[in-house]
């Protein structure tokens, strides 16, 4: 397969030499000793973040306690609309260097960066600002009489407490907004911990909250490391109430268990292993565009994207060609220059893992059809189509978070639903047909939180997002985001006279 490399810059002046530091109780601080960030376009090392421990972990946990109980920031929601919107204008204000940050230490593109790698994720925040305008947090019930006196009864949502909010290194700005900008507007105080392998960039956001904002001190903590026995303290401390992680399944089952002895609240974005199935009255060109540059999107790291085509049996080939060919024109290269569609991997551990994934697939009998392939320097893999493929193999139900997709034969609607349902995963999903009725139909027979019906985008703020089954549990962004951070307390009061 011929893929144009654009030549890459090692030497950015705006993003070289980069140092970060935590946000703890209202102050920048280091660590002990920090460690290196890595442009994965490139391999070199951009620049040093604070590898946090335990016990920068549990002051965090200890400051958020204390600004949640004594701050005012629980229960003022004015002082928590007036700080959120200011929090959006300080991101706009300086979007182009988290722009540059994002497409350095993320290896997203540049394009990307105007759309769910930056500017989106700030638009989150000015949705949960505007939110708090007349979201109602008391809401009236019916007053009864009992015993011959009447009742007013009536209910209030208050913040559930400290909230834990543990990120992926994929998308951190969308996921770290996402969670930040809800558990803010609901009135929670938070521990946001950076993913290891994208500190800066998480922590350039508190730098932003330290020295341009006026939310108070301990409402937000940032904090980076490596240590795995940070998680662990941040889903056990006895001083957290809400644990919110975005990440694979198996990490996702390991804090439900660690939070349960505690019986934490627990919000889950996990893995997918999606299907846009392709009936047969569909447009072949448009299915094969889709396909193609849906998974080079980001190079495959997203946990919603559509990572299985199921395509009528009789189409198979033709449309492995179409895609084949599709895949032939990505960009791959310089996330920075904006004729790059496809950018790096975020690591060589990852490259490592997609490579395995796929000569494994092939050694198991999927036909390759492009890519397979490491793209040097950097963390690059090419754009790889695999057709052929037997639904319960292992690259047709694990997640590989990477520039490939897998081609699945089908032999009628019935078929088509059982295969897309064929999977421990419920994130995301899409059909493409001619008849908007027949596509609708199938959404219905899909298990997944979210389904786009011949294009359709769902991703926006007001639209919760999240999954079916082992995909996670409870639901990001909207209404229902905000809500994940409330709890709900009754009252009854005798009226007297």
């Amino acid at each position: 397969m011929s893929q144009e490399t654009i030549e890459r810059d090692a030497d950015n002046p705006a993003a070289a030499g980069v140092h970060k530091r935590m946000l703890i109780g209202g102050e920048l601080v280091g660590a002990d000793r920090n460690y290196e960030s890595i442009n994965p376009a490139t391999g070199q090392v951009l620049g040093t973040a604070p590898d946090g421990g335990v016990s920068e972990a549990g002051r965090a946990v200890l400051a958020a306690r204390e600004a949640f109980d004594n701050s005012g920031w629980a229960t003022d929601v004015e002082l928590r609309r007036r700080c959120i919107t200011q929090l959006a204008a300080v991101l706009r204000e300086h979007a182009d260097d988290l722009r540059e940050l994002t497409i350095a230490e993320v290896g997203a593109t540049r394009n990307l960066t105007y759309g769910n790698q930056l500017d989106a994720p700030i638009g989150i925040v000015e949705y949960y600002a505007g939110l708090l305008d007349g979201y109602a947090f008391t809401e009236e019930l019916a007053s009864i009489e009992v015993r011959g006196q009447e009742n007013r009864r009536w209910v209030e949502k208050e913040a559930a407490g400290v909230v834990s909010a543990i990120i992926a290194y994929n998308y951190p700005n969308q996921l770290a907004l996402a969670k930040l900008a809800p558990a803010l507007a609901a009135g929670c105080t938070v521990v946001l911990k950076a993913a290891p392998d994208t500190p800066l960039i998480t922590l350039a956001l508190g730098e932003l909250i330290a020295e341009h904002t006026d939310i108070p001190a301990g409402v937000v903590n940032i904090i980076s490391g490596q240590s795995v026995e940070v998680g662990r303290l941040l889903t056990t401390h006895p001083e957290v109430d809400v644990v919110t992680f975005t990440g694979s399944t198996p990490v996702g089952k390991q804090i439900m268990a660690a939070a349960a002895d505690s019986l934490k609240r627990v919000f889950l974005e996990l893995g997918g292993k999606s299907a846009l199935i392709v009936l047969d009255d569909a447009d072949l060109q448009q299915a094969a565009m889709f396909g193609a540059f849906t998974i080079c999107t980001h190079a495959g790291q997203g946990c919603a994207l559509t990572t299985r085509l199921l395509v009528p049996r009789a189409q198979h080939d033709q449309i492995a060609e179409m895609v084949a060919g599709m895949l032939d024109h990505v960009a791959v290269g310089d996330p920075g220059d904006t004729k790059t569609y496809m950018g790096p991997l975020i690591s060589e551990k990852q490259r490592d893992k997609v490579d395995g994934m796929v000569q494994r697939a092939v050694a198991d009998g999927a036909r390759l059809v492009r890519g397979g392939s490491r793209i040097d320097p950097g963390f690059f893999y090419s754009a790889t189509l695999l057709a052929d493929v037997d639904p319960d193999s292992e690259i047709a139900q694990e997640e590989v978070f990477g520039p490939v997709l897998v081609l699945i034969p089908y032999d009628d609607d019935d078929d088509a639903v059982r295969i897309a349902n064929n999977s421990r995963y419920g994130l995301s999903g899409g059909v493409l047909s001619a008849d908007d009725d027949r596509a609708l139909a199938i959404g219905r027979r899909i298990r997944t939180g979210t389904f786009s019906i011949n294009g359709g985008n769902y991703f926006t703020p007001d639209v919760p997002f999240g999954g079916y089954k082992q995909s996670g549990i409870g639901r990001e962004m909207g209404v229902a985001g905000l809500e994940e951070f409330l709890e709900i307390k009754a009252y009854a009061a005798t009226v007297k006279g």
